[in-house]
């Protein structure tokens, strides 16, 4: 039963990494518009508890590309010459990630799934 733990460990450990990803990309996507905000990234760190590897999200990091400069002198924070500081969030880069996030999440549930459906099996067969 061993193996089934630590394969059920791995992939609640991965799900959580996968959502904590998605909630990321789902404030970049609404920050896209937001005047100075800086894109945030979540890698994925390995870590070891009681044994057993594990995934987790790391520190979040800021992108620290340029902000882009946008003229509209009519914009309440622009400075003299008319310029403000925009979003540095892509928001192609952002769908993306989120469709690679979803997909991780979703194999991760599905093997999640198979492990506790094995364990099941096993039990059943080890009762008759």
């Amino acid at each position: 039963m061993s193996d089934f733990s630590n394969s059920l460990t791995a992939s609640a450990s991965a799900l959580r990494a996968q959502a904590a990803r998605l909630r990321h990309v789902s404030e970049n996507i609404s920050n896209a518009d937001t005047p100075g905000y800086r894109r945030k990234t979540v890698p994925f760190e390995t870590v070891e508890r009681g044994g057993k590897e594990m995934v987790q999200a790391g520190r979040v990091r800021l992108d620290r590309r340029n902000l882009p400069q946008i003229y509209d002198p009519g914009h309440p924070m622009a400075d003299k010459s008319g310029y403000y500081q925009g979003s540095n969030v892509d928001l192609m880069i952002e769908i993306a990630d989120a469709r690679e996030a979803q997909r991780s999440y979703e194999a991760n549930l599905k093997m999640f799934d198979q492990t506790r459906q094995m364990s099941s099996s096993l039990m059943d067969l080890l009762r008759k």
